[in-house]
This record gives structure tokens, sequence and C-alpha cells, in this order.
């Protein structure tokens, strides 16, 4: 733990795309700075060495956590090996971050997080886009509003990059999960999914994914590794306004429709007639504070464990994400069969579709 005025020490596992960014983020951070990194590739850790000096490298996790000085691991090794990595970490006292998704299995999910919690260590999961002051307005905007939430769809493409350890549902969806689970405030009942793999590399590479929360709220995202147009966009469409935040804008990152319709609540002139009002207003473009979001995740993180508070993407968190992302698996395997998300390590259940009302 954090001695005095020491800055807490970060080790990073996992010298790739997200570590070099972890690395950098921490010893920019007066709170923090990187210590160590782990990495089984000999050309990483000469690289990691070269860029940061000092830097104390290790090709083994057992000696990495024998290093002095380490008070959190960030985890950000290939999903598959999450769980294994994380355990050995909170095990040996330090608090964690893990790379999205948590892990792999619900089980294992579960269990690193009631470990944390008993023994009084922070997990936390990267879920980076809670982070963004963009969609944190949209949250703002949501938590505003008087009308109701009728649908949100999100769309995330790009020509790669293909991962090798999960496919583009893992991969990419898992953000827009986080997103929609964060507005509402709820996590999704059930899951509908299809997948196709265009790209022939025995992975799922498109999917379209639907998500049914409380209060009748649908969800729907789109990914691809195979789609040229890149975009990451989630649009919440509500009675009286439509949200929509664009990451790729950088001028107008949310823009707010005050346009909308809903029914109106008066006596039926017939049977089966009914009256909808439509609202017609203003566009917005709000102001969006300009800050980088892996470094308020990472800033957040350090507080968390300064204060021994729960962070905001929890390991709870990561458990609902990974709870959808398994019944979604199971959904894809009965070529879109609404599946039950499973609750505390239920087993998931396929839902009849004529039972969807």
């Amino acid at each position: 733990m954090q001695s005095g005025s020491r800055p807490l020490g970060i080790a990073v596992v996992g010298y790739g795309y997200w570590g070099v960014n972890y690395v950098r983020v921490f010893n920019e951070l007066l709170e923090a700075r990187a210590v160590a990194v782990c990495d089984q590739r000999v050309e990483r850790l000469q690289e990691a060495q070269r860029r940061f000096p000092g830097v104390f490298v290790a090709s083994r996790l057992e000696e990495l956590l024998m290093h002095d000085g380490i008070d959190a691991v960030v985890v950000c090794t290939e999903a598959a090996s999450h769980y294994s990595v994380a355990r050995r970490c909170l095990a040996a006292g330090k608090h964690v971050l893990v790379e999205k998704p948590l892990t792999t299995k619900v089980e294992e999910a579960e269990e690193l997080t009631i470990f944390a919690e008993s023994t009084g260590l922070v997990l936390m999961v990267g879920h980076t886009f809670i982070y963004n002051s963009a969609v944190r307005k949209v949250k703002e905007y949501i938590s505003e509003m008087s009308g109701d939430i009728y649908y949100l769809h999100a769309v995330r493409t790009n020509l790669g990059p293909i991962r090798r350890d999960v496919n583009a549902l893992w991969d990419l969806a898992t953000h827009d999960i986080a997103i929609f689970n964060y507005l509402l405030e709820d996590k999704p009942g059930w899951v509908s999914a299809v997948g196709a793999k265009v790209l022939r590399n025995g992975r799922e590479d498109v999917g379209f994914i639907s998500l049914g929360y409380d209060d009748r709220i649908l969800g729907h995202i789109h990914v691809s590794w195979a789609d040229p147009n890149k975009a990451r966009e989630v649009v919440v469409v509500c009675s009286d306004k439509r949200i929509v935040f664009n990451d790729l804008n950088g001028l107008e990152q949310v823009r707010l429709f005050e346009k909308g319709i809903c029914p109106v609540m008066t006596e039926p002139l017939s049977y089966g007639d009914y009256r909808l009002q439509i609202r017609d207003g203003n566009i917005l473009s709000p102001k969006i504070e300009v800050s980088e979001p892996l470094k308020n995740q990472c800033r957040h993180f350090l507080e968390c464990i300064e204060c021994g508070s729960q962070p905001i993407t929890s390991g709870w968190d990561g458990v609902n994400v990974v709870r959808v992302l398994n019944a979604m698996d199971r959904s894809v395997a009965l070529n879109g069969a609404q599946v039950e998300v499973e609750e505390h390590g239920r087993r998931t259940q396929t839902v009849a579709t004529s039972a969807v009302g």
C-alpha cells in the first residue's frame, strides 16, 4: 500500500497497444508512477526499457509480483488469461485494473469480484468509454429528462483490427453494452444475437445484437471488423429528444435534437384510435470538456485505492457485462434465439420468441 507521500507504484502486465498507453498515463499522473512491465515477448520488454528508462521488466508474472514498490497491477493480456493473471495479483495483495472484458466466464468474473471484496482490494474494469466526457454528458441529459427512453442503438465498425483471442462481438460490443448499462443504470434481461464469419478467419467478425431492458427499453448494437466505414456512435431515442454521441466527431461529439413523438393520454375517438403529439425544437451541440478518457479512468482507479471506495466500473459492473456476452454467445449458437441473461451464476435459459411482450 501507499506509504507517506510516495506515489503509488503501478505494474502493467501485457505491453501491447493498451499496455504502452497505461505506462504513459500513469507516468504523467503525479499520484503514481509505472515501476514495472511484464510481457512474455523479449522485444516488447526491450521496447519498454527504451521508451521508459528505469522501468523494471520481467517475462514472468511471479518475478514481477516479487518486485518492491508495486501497489497495483493493470492487466492488459489477452481476454482468456484475465482471470488467472488478475487472481494471482489479488492473491499477492495488489489492487487490480483489468482491461475489458473482465473475464470470459461469468463464474470467474464473480469469483474475482468476491475475492477482491473479501480482501479489501480494489478491482476495477477498464470500460474506458464510461470515463469519456461526452458519454458523461449524454448521461447528464438522460438524468435531467422528463420523458421516456424508447430505445438505444450503437454502431461500432471498421476494417479490423482483428483479434486472435475473441470475436468482433466480444471485442467491440463490450464497449456499447457497458455504455448502455451505465446510461440506463440497469442491465438487460435477455439477448438476441446473430453473427457471421465473412472473413473466414474462424470467428465471428460481424454481429447484430438486441438487448431487452426493463420498462420495455430496447438496445441494438451493430459491430463489424469488415466495414470500410469507421463508425463509433451511440444514439438514445426518447419521447421528447434524440441524443447522439459520435466519438469520431471532434467538434460535436454530442448533439441533442429537441424532437420527439409520444402518445397523448386522452379518450380515444373510436375503437383502436389514438393520438400522437409531435415535438419539434432546436438542435443543440454542448461544449464538452476536453480530457483523455484513459487518463480519467486511471485517475479514478488511484482515487479508489486512496479512499477505499468502489469504482464506477467495479468488478460487479464487469460481471454484468460478461453475463450479457455469455448469453450473446449462446444466442449466436442458437441462430438468434432470445436467451435470458443469467443472474448470480444461474444457467442461461432460452426464452421462447413467442413469449416476448
